[in-house]
Formats: C-alpha cells, sequence, structure tokens
C-alpha cells in the first residue's frame, strides 16, 4: 500500500468516527423527555411546564425549574380533548408519541457528511496546488510539456556561436531522420547526450533546436519536477515519462538541470541513507537501461554542474557523449550578435564585431541581455535607432553596475578616486601583456565602486605567462601607489583589488609552480572547475612549514608588484597630476584623451 493510499484509508476512518461523534452531539442536543398525555396534564395542573409549542399533532415546551442533568424539554402526542377526557373517566392509562421530524433526521447525517466532504475538497486542492495544478490521482503523473513538431520553432539557425556543440548533436538529428543509414552498418545512437557548460550558453537551445531539426516530439521537464513531498512520487513521474516517450516515439526526452535530480547519491548524507531523490534517481537508472535507442527514443539533458552527478548515470550505455556548450569565441559572439540584433533597428556605424570583441567571457544570455539594453537605451534617449555609443553604456552597465550620480562625494573623496583610478590607467599604459584602456571613470557605479578604470582585451587569450600575470598584480596594485605617492595616506577604497592580487600571486605559487623554492608542484587545487562552481574536497595538502613559506612568497610577490607600481605613478607624477584635473572636471576620459602607452622595459621573471 503506498504512502496516498495510507493517508486515503486514514481520513475516510477519521471522517466516520468525526461523523459518528457530531451525530450523537445533534442528538443531544436535541434530547426530549417524552412524557405521557395524561401526565402532561398532571405538569399542566401543577404547574410545572412553560412555554407550550401546540400543534395538531403534538405539544412540546419546557420544564419549570428541572433538576439538574434532568431533560430541559418535554414532547408528548397532542390527544383531542373530549376522547381524553372519556379516557380519564374510564380510568385508562395512555400515551402520546412524537412524530419525528424527517428533515431534522436528515439534516442530522447529511450536514455532517457534506461537511467532510468539504474540508476534504479544500484539502485536496490545497495539496494539488502544491504539487502544480495535480489532483491526487494524477500526483504520479509526469508533468513533463509535450511540444509536437510544429511547437518547438527552433532550429539550428537560431542557435550560434556553439559550432562544435551543433556539429555534435547532429548525429541524432541524422538518426532520427534517417535511422536505416545508421543501421545498414550496425552502428547505434548513444541512449543519452549531456549537454554541459556554464549558464546561459544555450544548452537548452540547442535541445529545442534538435528536435526542431529532427521533426519529431520533444518532451521536455525540469530535474525538480519529479521531487515532491509524497514519497514515491518522483520514481511513478519517471515511469510516466518513460511510458509518455513509447507513446510519442520518435521522440526526444530533455530533462533540464539534470543535478537536481541525478545528484551522487550518499552525498551530504548519513552513510547508508535513502531518500526520494535516490528512489527516483534509481528508477531513472533502470528506464535507461530498459530502452533502447533504436526505438526512436533520445535522450537529451542539461546540467552546468556535472562534477555533482552519480557516476552511475555517466557510465557507457546511460548518458554515453557528453557535449561542452562553452562561452563562444569572438566569431561565435559576432553571431550571436547577429541573431539577437536582427530585429532590432541599428545605425549604421554599428560594427557588431567591434562589440564582439570587447565582450570576452559574455555568454549567449549575456549577449542578448546586452542588445536588449542597448535597445532600452536608445528609446529612453528618443533616438530613431541603436548607435555604437549605447552598446557601450549598456556594457558598461552590465559589467560596472547602474551609474549612482546620487551618490554624492566630497571633494577630497573625489580627488583620491580621481588619483587612483588614473593610477590603474598609466601603469596599465605602461606595461606589456596588459588589457588597454579603454574609459576611465570617477562617477559611482554599483554597490560600492566609487570609480573603475574599464579595460577591453584586443583578443581573446588563454595562456599568461609568469611576466604577464605579475604586470597584471601591478596594474591592480597601481591605484593604492597612486594614494600613497599623492597623499601619502591609503584609503578603503583598494580593496577588491588587493583580494584579487592575492589571489594571483597565490595562484602564481600554489597552482602554477612558478616559485623556484617550491618546486614543479601543485599545492592546492582550483577554487573553482572550467564551470565557474566551487570545487569540493580541495584541503590543504601541505605542511605548516610549507604554508608558512608559502605567506612569505605571497607578501614578497604583492610587494614586489606593488614598488614596481609606485616607481612608475611617480615617475609620471606631473602626467598624472595633470589628467586628473581634467577627470575631475569631466568625470570621463575616453581612450583617446589618454596619453599613449609608453611600455616599460620587458624584465625577466624571477
Amino acid at each position: 500500500m503506498d504512502r496516498t493510499t495510507t493517508i486515503n484509508v486514514i481520513y475516510a476512518i477519521l471522517a466516520v468516527l468525526g461523523l459518528l461523534a457530531v451525530q450523537g452531539y445533534i442528538e443531544r442536543a436535541q434530547q426530549v423527555e417524552r412524557v405521557e398525555y395524561s401526565t402532561f396534564r398532571e405538569y399542566l395542573e401543577e404547574g410545572r411546564v412553560d412555554d407550550l409549542r401546540v400543534t395538531e399533532s403534538e405539544i412540546t415546551g419546557e420544564f419549570v425549574d428541572p433538576d439538574e442533568g434532568d431533560p430541559t424539554r418535554f414532547v408528548t402526542a397532542r390527544v383531542d380533548p373530549d376522547f381524553a377526557r372519556q379516557l380519564e373517566e374510564q380510568g385508562v392509562e395512555f400515551t402520546g408519541g412524537s412524530d419525528e421530524s424527517v428533515i431534522g433526521t436528515i439534516a442530522s447525517w447529511v450536514l455532517p457528511v457534506l461537511l467532510f466532504f468539504a474540508l476534504w475538497f479544500f484539502v485536496v486542492t490545497r495539496l494539488a496546488n502544491r504539487m502544480g495544478g495535480a489532483g491526487m490521482m494524477q500526483i504520479g503523473k509526469s508533468k513533463a510539456k509535450i511540444y509536437v513538431e510544429q511547437d518547438t520553432g527552433t532550429t539550428f539557425a537560431d542557435v550560434a556561436g556553439v559550432d562544435e556543440a551543433k556539429t555534435e548533436v547532429q548525429e541524432v538529428v541524422d538518426f532520427l531522420s534517417e535511422p536505416q543509414r545508421f543501421a545498414r552498418l550496425g552502428a547505434k545512437l548513444p541512449r543519452g547526450v549531456l549537454l554541459v557548460g556554464p549558464p546561459g550558453t544555450g544548452k537548452t537551445l540547442l535541445a529545442k533546436a534538435v528536435a526542431g531539426e529532427a521533426k519529431v516530439t520533444f518532451i521536455s521537464i525540469s530535474g525538480s519536477e519529479f521531487i515532491e513531498m509524497v514519497v514515491g512520487v518522483g520514481a511513478a513521474r519517471v515511469r510516466d515519462l518513460f511510458k509518455q516517450a513509447k507513446e510519442h516515439a520518435p521522440c526526444i526526452i530533455f530533462i533540464d538541470e539534470l543535478d537536481a535530480l541525478a545528484r551522487a547519491r550518499g552525498s551530504g548524507q548519513m552513510q547508508g541513507g535513502h531518500d526520494e531523490r535516490e528512489q527516483t534517481l534509481n528508477q531513472l537508472l533502470g528506464e535507461m537501461d530498459g530502452f533502447d535507442s533504436g526505438q526512436g527514443i533520445i535522450l537529451l539533458a542539461a546540467t552546468n554542474r556535472p562534477e555533482t552527478l552519480d557516476p552511475a548515470i555517466l557510465r557507457p550505455g546511460r548518458f554515453d557523449r557528453q557535449v561542452l556548450v562553452d562561452r563562444p569565441d569572438k566569431k561565435g559572439r559576432l553571431h550571436i550578435l547577429q541573431v539577437h540584433t536582427e530585429p532590432i533597428k541599428l545605425d549604421p556605424e554599428v560594427d557588431l564585431e567591434q562589440v564582439a570583441t570587447i565582450t570576452p567571457g559574455f555568454t549567449g544570455a549575456d549577449l542578448a541581455n546586452l542588445a536588449n539594453e542597448a535597445a532600452l537605451l536608445a528609446t529612453r534617449r528618443g533616438r530613431d535607432a541603436v548607435t555604437m555609443e549605447d552598446f557601450n553604456n549598456a556594457i558598461e552597465r552590465i559589467v560596472a553596475g547602474l551609474e549612482k550620480r546620487n551618490r554624492v562625494l566630497n571633494e577630497k573623496e573625489r580627488r583620491v578616486v580621481a588619483h587612483h583610478e588614473l593610477g590603474h590607467a598609466i601603469v596599465a599604459n605602461s606595461l606589456t601583456g596588459v588589457d588597454p584602456v579603454h574609459k576611465v571613470s570617477i562617477i559611482p557605479r554599483g554597490i560600492g565602486a566609487l570609480g573603475y578604470t574599464m579595460q577591453r582585451p584586443t583578443e581573446d587569450r588563454f595562456l599568461m605567462s609568469e611576466q604577464e600575470l605579475k604586470n597584471k598584480m601591478c596594474v591592480l596594485l597601481a591605484g593604492r601607489a597612486a594614494e600613497v605617492v599623492f597623499f601619502d595616506e591609503i584609503s578603503t577604497g583598494a580593496s577588491d583589488d588587493l583580494q584579487k592580487v592575492t589571489d594571483i600571486a597565490r595562484s602564481i605559487i600554489t597552482r602554477y609552480g612558478m616559485y623556484d623554492k617550491l618546486g614543479q608542484a601543485a599545492l592546492e587545487s582550483e577554487s573553482g572547475n572550467f564551470l565557474g562552481t566551487p570545487a569540493e574536497g580541495g584541503g590543504r595538502r601541505y605542511s605548516e612549514d610549507t604554508a608558512r613559506e608559502i605567506d612569505v612568497a605571497v607578501r614578497a610577490l604583492i610587494d614586489e608588484a606593488f614598488d614596481r607600481a609606485k616607481a612608475i605613478v611617480a615617475d609620471r607624477k606631473d602626467e598624472i597630476e595633470e589628467l586628473a584635473q581634467k577627470l575631475l572636471d569631466q568625470e570621463v576620459l575616453e581612450a583617446d584623451e589618454l596619453p599613449k602607452p609608453k611600455r616599460e622595459p620587458e624584465r625577466d621573471a624571477a
């Protein structure tokens, strides 16, 4: 007996008991003493009755001053007075009875029943609403959305920037379109294809495009929709999902956010723990073993946390193939921008290739948001078309945050911020391997930024040398170096810079093996994987002596970078002072208003 049936049985028993209790209460509330008519006449002569109600068939009334615990009301059948007198004269005892009210009897039984049914309906409705609108009899049904061919409305033409991933899933389309071509040589398509990648890279869109290209039914569901508070519901929904898939074959099953359903068993639980999620996962594993891709059923899933998945679901025969849907490169970003700006009216001066160049690391969702923000800015300013300025402002808004012009700084603070930001800019233009400065601003943005120096890369970079990392540290510390050179004091404005510098210094020593005294060893794990989520179980793997040596080396690297930055700022002090006055007047300096880069001679990495 499952839990749903148990709940129904328990409630039925409670309802019957409650019904009997209510009916008994009603009877007690309506209980009266049935008296003989002759006794009633005696009571009447003695003055013991009052508040009489006389009808054609009976007489009801109340006793005057009844004893505690005795009935307070009475009823007797009415007898014709002449006939009653004759009976009394003959000395015959006679009794009267009251006719039960049919309506009262029905009400004493029906009303409690209706009350309990109304309560049951209320409980079931609330429970169904919490479970997504399914009734109690539908609780084990899959909540997957089924799209027929024309409903998906998505093809590979709508997916840009992930050409390698499209090539991988193209085989799925070919198999569903021409299964005989694969069967000719005995080839079998992987049963499951797992799309992995950072959020916003287009995994769900790619899955819909596969269904649209193959022109088959697309069954979509999120991993979190399997789990409910009632035990056994998740497994039942998995069974129903695959049952629907077999009825609609050929089709594609798409499970979004698979990590919500298929997390590694035992993680975060006591040894031997078993819960609803594990039961659901076990059912999914069994269903994947029980169907053949030759039936025309392909299972696609998407996740941005593949490291949390149970190893059993990733083995060959289940999700055989993993397809990386990564952040797009420059060419991919250009194609994505072309797709998202197609419905937008662009000014002829807009160069989407330049926009793609200055947006490294943006995902497809970021670029879609960028195009929309640019269109909103142009609309707000009453333009006839979206200009390049709108795109630049939209990028600043996304990267640095919303302008906070109502955050008024005093004059001293404005001077400190101006010199701080120009310290970053001048040192960046003095070192090689550093992204060029695009803009310097002292307009507060976002939550805590009182100013910012925007650097934009000229190309996508995947490797950095030791010297380039040290130069990056030098640029980050240049703001504080400027405060020391010009004001001989430091402020809290460099807190974020210090955090980034410390992370880079520790990575140079503990992750990249760029410190000779500690050798070519990785002493710490990466703080996150390629998807940007924290790594688990990466504890310290070195002694206290090594830890002290690491701390000393980190401090030495930071001090070296700070001394270099301070030397460059001091060497170009007059230039920075002149630019600072201009920045205080204008609040913003563009790249062409900054001095041309004067590169410091290259030095050998220590």
